[in-house]
């Protein structure tokens, strides 16, 4: 196709019904903007949600696209559906009745029919009404502009975001989720600025789905995303050989595939429902379950990896797909696996396939293009307007100082010393599922007592939830064994055993931590007050967790920070340069 010489904006939707987010990519291929859904509207996944909200995006698209001469929409998903879809909705089994009643076939995989077919009907309805709002919004506010539609594979979306976003020039990709259009993972060849598909798999089989099951025995919902207590409780917990032979015998790998037991697969199932989580328990009975399914996890997700450095040989990987967010199995990808680097984007599940799909339009329009490697800025979403800073400081009631500039890192620094727990709203919000730096919640790693009183003052979630260390990126290797940059807390790494009781708030039980690695190119405001918090304390370390209570997503606008800032027990909340406390809390 002939590239357009008009000034052309791309617009990556993700139409999944989980985890729907917009991206916009420029005529010159950088990312202007991306961002989930859940944000703005504080609804944890945003789930059977479009993405192209009818009264946000018109300020969106005026915002960053105003002068545009023609829009490109890409979407994450292609929109024919697979034949057995159309089955299944034919016979009435993706309705309210054929859910309730849990119609349809019983298929080997992890799920029961309804939660499947639940997950088919969201999607068929995600698709069929897509891009409504925006085809309306840019009739009435660009008309007569030029638009093209397209729609992309949901897997080469993801593999586009990791690699295009990351710094390899040539790198092995694995996308590895719960589904896409006919499979859950599929591995691809990235060089040369192209993906080249090696393998996919197809049929139900899927880690993704395994790792939803894990969650339901454990007592959590993984419709809302509580896969992440998993790997927190798995910490507390020891290998069952019990689990892990039932595990073994239900699904292998074979290559780039993997493979179900078919004779002996619904008889291990049983066998592992009868270890779930009763009611009334406490998450610490199924300790073992946790840490011998995320072994389980871990252990096949680096086989798989390692047949595919066996097929490309790259010493580079670009991780993608929902399962890359297992921070616990990618801190161990470079130890259990031949490759020699790792890159997992900042949004690897759903909500990146937007920027993937926006990528992937701005590519076919460009192909003679050369596109140099190069670090994507997690820093993507929205800003807080001063102007409504300066509305709180007036109205709010609270005791309030405006410190522009460094003033405000040396504040802010001292309550941290203090042992004061902050809320730390700067710049733009994070594109993806963590804080990391810009909507944060920070307090000092040197007392084991606060990572409690966050827990149940300030998150209101158990007890056995870990915090992440954010460290200064030229002391990582003094503190962690192996030590590989982070720098958007995607991988968990060991603690050296000397340091461990110097900063037990952010030390999980295992000796882990999720860590952040923190440079001054990438969030230089967040790298001043980490390295002022080092001089005043000889520690280059923060305990940094996401701005939010257990069950909502990260904060977006102000009236959410100080929700959570005024119905908690933080201490103070930095926002741009104003530095708000408690009445109770000294200046």
């Amino acid at each position: 196709m002939r590239p357009s010489k008009a000034r052309t904006y791309y617009l990556g939707l993700c139409l999944t019904y989980h985890d729907p987010a917009l991206a916009i990519v420029g005529p010159d291929g950088g990312v202007l903007f991306a961002e989930a859904a859940e944000r703005r509207l504080q609804s944890k996944r945003a789930l059977n949600t479009p993405p192209d909200d009818p009264f946000h995006l018109p300020l969106l698209l005026q915002e960053h696209c105003a002068d545009a001469r023609e829009f490109v929409v890409a979407s994450n998903w292609r929109a024919t559906r697979p034949l057995h879809e159309h089955l299944a909705h034919w016979l009435g089994w993706l309705s309210p009745r054929g859910i309730l009643t849990n119609a349809g076939r019983r298929v080997h995989t992890w799920l029961e029919p309804y939660q499947i077919y639940h997950m088919q009907a969201a999607q068929h309805h995600a698709l069929k009404s897509r891009l409504l709002n925006l085809a309306r919004t840019l009739r009435r506010d660009f008309p007569g502009i030029p638009v093209r539609i397209r729609g992309y594979d949901h897997h080469l979306c993801h593999a586009a975001l990791a690699c295009y976003a990351s710094p390899f020039d040539t790198a092995a990709c694995a996308v590895i989720d719960s589904y896409g259009e006919t499979g859950s993972m599929a591995f691809f060849d990235y060089r040369d600025g192209r993906l080249r598909p090696i393998a996919r798999q197809r049929g139900p089989q899927s880690l993704g789905f395994y790792y939803m099951k894990l969650t339901e025995l454990c007592g959590f919902d993984w419709t809302g995303g509580e896969e992440w207590k998993v790997m927190g409780l798995a910490a507390y917990g020891h290998n069952d050989p019990e689990i892990l032979a039932c595990l073994h015998d239900m699904m292998t790998v074979d290559g780039l595939e993997l493979l179900t037991r078919y004779p002996v697969f619904f008889d291990r199932l049983r066998r592992l429902e009868a270890r779930r989580r009763r009611p009334g328990q406490a998450a610490e009975a199924v300790a073992n379950l946790a840490h011998s399914g995320q072994r389980y996890f871990s252990d096949t997700v680096h086989r798989l990896l390692s047949h595919l450095h066996d097929r490309l040989g790259s010493p580079h990987l670009a991780l993608a797909g929902g399962c890359a967010l297992n921070s616990v199995c990618n801190g161990r990808i470079l130890e259990s696996t031949p490759f020699q680097a790792l890159y997992v984007p900042p949004a690897p599940a759903d909500d990146g396939t937007a920027l993937g799909a926006a990528w992937l339009a701005y590519r076919e329009d460009h192909p003679g293009e050369v596109f140099a490697a190069g670090r994507l800025s997690p820093y993507l979403g929205s800003a807080v307007p001063a102007m409504d800073a300066e509305r709180f400081a007036h109205y709010a009631g609270l005791p309030v100082r405006h410190l522009p500039g460094e003033r405000l890192i040396d504040a802010a620094a001292e309550l941290l010393v203090r042992g004061k727990i902050l809320g730390w709203v700067q710049g733009r919000a994070e594109f993806g599922p963590r804080a990391l730096g810009n909507r944060s919640i920070l307090a000092d790693p040197r007392r084991g007592e606060t990572g409690e009183r966050i827990n149940r003052e300030v998150k209101f979630r158990e007890r056995f939830r870990p915090y992440a260390p954010a460290v200064l990126h030229e002391h990582g290797p003094n503190w962690f064994l192996s030590y590989q940059e982070s720098p958007y807390m995607e991988r968990t790494l060991r603690f050296r055993p000397e340091v461990r009781e110097s900063v037990p708030a952010v030390v999980h039980v295992d000796g882990t931590g999720r860590l952040q690695t923190v440079n001054p190119e990438w969030n230089p405001r967040f790298h001043d007050l980490l390295a002022r918090f080092h001089r005043q304390s000889g520690v280059p370390l923060l305990l940094n967790t996401s701005f939010n209570v257990m069950g909502k997503p990260i904060v977006h606008g102000l009236e959410d920070a100080f929700g959570v800032f005024l119905g908690s027990g933080m201490d103070a909340l930095a926002i741009g340069d104003y530095l708000f406390t408690k009445p109770e809390t000294p200046p």
